[in-house]
């Protein structure tokens, strides 16, 4: 009998666990050895402060990031093909949304290794539920464009999108570069366009709100460094 592929999502940031996943995670780890991480070193600072009481030097760290060889994915489910479960642990959030993962679940429907989703925090799906913009029909554009004119022409288009087909348009940006594409959406956005800001979610510094780009415009918060949901709605 094959074993589980479970998609087990992590914490944003919080250090909460009892907060943010529930209790009964500690019991399905108890008993996994191999899990499939983009980083083995903050995937063992995750599970050890969580309960997680299995010995690291008998565990197996399967190592998913843009460096891995899709040649690679079939090795990640041998233990699966074997009858043992397999862990597919994000980095923060929810595996497979806007995060790595995806060809690895798609691979194990095809070999008929079961799939099971684990809840648990999602930036993308909390900052919406947060936004009080439309949440029957939205987009997420992962990231933009880091060059200014081609994030124009994006930024140009969501609004245009949002306005035209009545859809919330949900991006995100490399913390660093939080403040450039605030400043870049307050200086080209129509003032009237809503603006929700997400960030930080599920930590204590959480600060969400949402106001029109003109009223975003008198005061304009740091974000730099935080991790950032925006949200562009009319």
């Amino acid at each position: 009998m094959k074993g589980t592929l479970y998609l087990m999502p992590s914490l944003l940031g919080s250090k909460n666990y009892d907060y943010c996943l529930p209790p009964y995670y500690k019991t399905l780890l108890s008993d996994v050895k191999y899990f499939i991480v983009e980083n083995a070193r903050t995937a063992r600072r995750f599970l050890k402060p969580g309960g997680y009481l299995k010995d690291f030097d008998d565990i197996t760290f399967f190592v998913l990031n843009k460096h891995t060889h899709h040649n690679d994915f079939n090795t990640f489910l041998e233990p699966a093909q074997q009858g043992s479960s397999v862990v597919l642990l994000s980095e923060a959030g929810c595996p497979c949304i806007a995060d790595p993962g995806a060809s690895i679940v798609s691979l194990a429907h095809s070999e008929n290794i079961r799939v099971v989703p684990l809840v648990g925090p999602s930036s993308i799906m909390l900052a919406l539920m947060a936004s009080g913009f439309n949440g029957q029909h939205f987009k997420f554009h992962g990231y933009l464009s880091v060059k200014s004119h081609e994030r124009a022409k994006q930024l140009a288009m969501l609004e245009k999108n949002m306005y035209n087909l009545n859809q919330t348009q949900i991006f995100i940006e490399t913390p660093f570069r939080n403040q450039a594409l605030l400043e870049a959406i307050l200086n080209q956005a129509k003032n009237h366009t809503r603006l929700c800001l997400a960030v930080d979610i599920t930590t204590p510094e959480e600060f969400i709100k949402t106001d029109a780009v003109l009223n975003w415009r008198k005061k304009i918060p740091q974000i730099n460094k935080r991790q950032v949901v925006f949200l562009l709605y009319k």
